[in-house]
């Protein structure tokens, strides 16, 4: 077989039952973490935009927009949704060859769970399922290093809990791998230069993508085939001639399940920079408060190349114009923790970032990739090393690789519930939150998701 009739194969043969009690659990704390990460952001720009976009729509197979009681269709739904959880930068991470989001793929598998009346259980294996796609292709090749975006992967995992949402044969699970990722291929400039809104929608639109592929392949619609190694297909066209392949899933040769081996987010803030956020803050500590910007003599990261790539080396991160710059920038973002002594959503408001006061502070901020962190990198965490030396004399440095909600320092689950509340509590009264909650944490019992999502009307 081929290997999207491989992968049809697993996703057919994948069910609630055979999941363990680790991986279901993982899976509804995601889902928390999700839905408190769609509050945070409820008010921005781009989620506004999703929504209204979403609501100039309605369908008889209708999905909840969250935040509101309208139902479009389920890949407009899935959008809004999308948008949502991710854009604020604050959702869970999974580090490999390729870098990955994966609780992006909630916001598919939920419309059209809700869309198909289907419970709790089928969305829970569903989550884990895509998980385990998207992490297994990062896992096997980096896409970014030849100019695409990582959200190209998301194609193949959100089609693939789809269909297991919709009952997919394996060769309409084949199908849909061919609908969703023959058009979807997204380009990394979405991640290069000064960042734009789209930055946290990519993976929402290939999410939406996923969502329409399964739509079509569920009534019959056939896609190009073999889409990974046929004539012009994925390995000749996205990977440039080289091939891969994926010897081991979760639940098969005693691996364990991919969705525990991601990270739950502290900072709402690109993920290499969480450990550089750690350390500024125990410099803060050590120092006995925050700094005062013309304090600063200089400061130093010593960072990963991953790190320096993504986060560091263009000149735009030295004065973000953007939200979507600024949470991508670890100079800014290390100096904001300096100075600030948090780092929140206030610190990627407009005002904040680009304040003359804090820009002052990132123009004496070196970065530097240092290969000794590459060698740790990713499975021995993500080392950020920061030296601050103030002008009367003195030095600080710290360094941290495993940073608070990382696989090594997981966050527990009384800390994923503060964070849910920390940005839920702004647009949900707290017989919302307290409802929201239960039910979240019972969801392989819920029967009712479309009333689940209503507790999330503000």
């Amino acid at each position: 077989m081929n290997l999207a009739e491989r992968l049809a194969e697993y996703c057919a043969d994948f069910t609630f039952d055979r999941l363990p009690p680790e991986a279901v659990h993982e899976a509804k704390r995601r889902v928390i973490d999700s839905m408190g990460c769609a509050m945070g952001a409820y008010l921005d720009d781009p989620p506004k935009i999703a929504r209204e976009v979403a609501r100039s729509a309605k369908s008889d197979l209708g999905a909840t927009v969250i935040g509101t009681p309208h139902q479009s269709t389920p890949e407009l739904a899935a959008f809004a949704n999308g948008v949502m959880f991710r854009y604020l930068d604050f959702n869970d991470t999974y580090l490999s060859k390729e870098p990955a989001h994966p609780s992006d793929n909630i916001a598919p598998l939920l419309a059209v769970a809700e869309a198909f009346d289907c419970d709790g259980e089928d969305l829970i294996a569903a989550i884990v399922l895509s998980y385990e796609i998207q992490c297994r292709l990062c896992d096997a090749y980096s896409i970014r290093s030849r100019g695409w975006d990582h959200v190209t992967y998301g194609s193949f995992s959100s089609v693939a809990g789809c269909g297991l949402l919709m009952g997919f044969s394996p060769e309409q699970q084949v199908h849909a791998f061919g609908l969703a990722a023959t058009p979807n291929n997204a380009m990394r400039i979405t991640r290069a230069g000064e960042l734009s809104m789209w930055k946290g929608c990519a993976f929402a639109n290939a999410g939406r993508n996923g969502v329409f592929a399964a739509l079509l392949a569920h009534l019959g619609m056939t896609g190009p085939a073999p889409v990974f190694e046929g004539d012009m297909a994925f390995f000749d066209q996205v990977c440039g001639g080289d091939k891969f392949d994926i010897d081991e899933w979760g639940g098969l040769a005693n691996e364990p399940y991919m969705i525990n081996k991601t990270y739950i987010k502290k900072y709402p803030a690109e993920y290499h920079s969480q450990s550089a956020i750690d350390a500024a803050l125990e410099i803060v500590e050590e120092h006995g408060g925050t700094f005062e910007p013309d304090e600063i003599e200089s400061i130093k990261i010593a960072t990963f190349t991953a790190s320096w790539e993504i986060i560091a080396k263009d000149p735009e991160k030295n004065r973000p114009q953007s939200r979507e710059t600024a949470d991508h920038s670890i100079q800014y973002i290390t100096c904001a923790a300096l100075v600030d002594g948090h780092v929140w959503h206030d610190t990627f408001e407009p005002k904040r970032f680009t304040g003359e006061d804090l820009l002052s502070l990132v123009a004496k901020t070196e970065v530097v990739a240092d290969e000794e962190f590459d060698k740790v990198y990713p499975e021995g965490g993500i080392p950020n090393r920061i030296t601050v030396k103030t002008q009367d004399g003195k030095t600080y440095e710290k360094e941290v690789a495993a940073p608070k909600g990382h696989a090594l320092n997981p966050m527990d689950d009384g800390e994923v519930v503060a964070k849910f509340r920390r940005m839920a509590e702004t647009m949900l009264r707290e017989n919302q939150i307290e409802e929201a909650l239960e039910r979240l944490w019972d969801l392989e019992d819920e029967t009712d998701l479309t009333g689940l999502l209503m507790n999330f009307v503000v």
